[in-house]
């Protein structure tokens, strides 16, 4: 694969201008503040300096389109010097093209490699992608104990995604307490396939809570979850005219909670 070097990265756009003090994080807060073109200096300065992480967001900016033609190769090219700098969100993203087989040939072998390498170093989405990997046996043998290690780790790290896999994994085995928890804990961040699938548990476990579950289907609705309707509705038939007033009820207070620890955070 052809790298481009860093003189080639500065003069994607001739609106750049060098800082002597740029950063990474400095460029994370100028894109998220619209300032694509302030954010690519930073990344391409970053990067000149030593950080291969300011070649994976280059490589983003060319991935997504943002401020720049689209150019998914160039896009990987970047990526790929990232990767070899060690950047392991870099070698997340290469690992997953090389997965996907779109952009660059499928290979598994490598992409694999990088999943793994990029979790080891302590990356959650690494670690829940290299899991994956071991479960499907991509590039990998198939290797349950080891997949079950990884998204132990990213969950441990807050990666929603693992939660998630760890609860259906827990489901499939017989195991609903432990499913619980996962799916409990995934729900509780705010994510509504966690909600969903939380709900559709509470509603076959030996003691059934119909009023919680109808207060996660209800939440996971509002957060786009199309399927989550139909279960709400389905549930909201079997429930008294005081149990769906005392479900609502749970909703919205889980609701305002979440508002005002957002709202807390944001003052820190």
């Amino acid at each position: 694969m052809h790298y481009l070097s860093a003189t080639t990265i500065l003069f994607v756009a001739t609106s750049w201008t060098i800082s002597a003090f740029a950063d990474v994080p400095t460029g994370v807060e100028m894109l998220n503040d619209g300032d694509v073109s302030g954010a690519a200096t930073e990344f391409a300065t970053a990067y000149e300096s030593g950080d291969a992480d300011g070649a994976f967001y280059l490589g983003r900016l060319f991935e997504l389109g943002l401020g720049t033609e689209r150019d998914e190769m160039r896009a990987a090219n970047l990526y790929s010097a990232a990767a070899e700098g060690g950047s392991a969100k870099a070698q997340v993203r290469l690992g997953l093209m090389y997965h996907e087989g779109r952009v660059l040939l499928r290979d598994y072998v490598e992409g694999t490699r990088l999943l793994c390498a990029a979790a080891d170093a302590g990356d959650p989405d690494g670690q829940l992608n290299c899991g994956l990997a071991y479960r499907a046996g991509r590039g990998v043998d198939v290797d349950d104990a080891i997949a079950l290690t990884y998204w132990q780790q990213a969950a441990a790290q807050g990666n929603i995604l693992a939660m998630n896999v760890l609860g259906q994994t827990a489901l499939s085995a017989g195991n609903l307490e432990q499913a619980a928890e996962h799916l409990k804990q995934s729900a509780d961040l705010g994510n509504a396939g966690g909600m969903y699938e939380y709900a559709k548990l509470l509603m076959v476990v030996d003691t059934p809570d119909p009023v919680t579950a109808y207060s996660y289907a209800n939440l996971a609705v509002v957060r786009g979850l199309a399927d989550a309707g139909v279960l709400r509705d389905e549930i909201e038939a079997q429930l008294s005219a005081e149990e769906i007033v005392e479900g609502q009820a749970l909703a919205r207070d889980w609701t305002e909670s979440r508002i005002l620890a957002e709202d807390a955070a944001g003052d820190n």
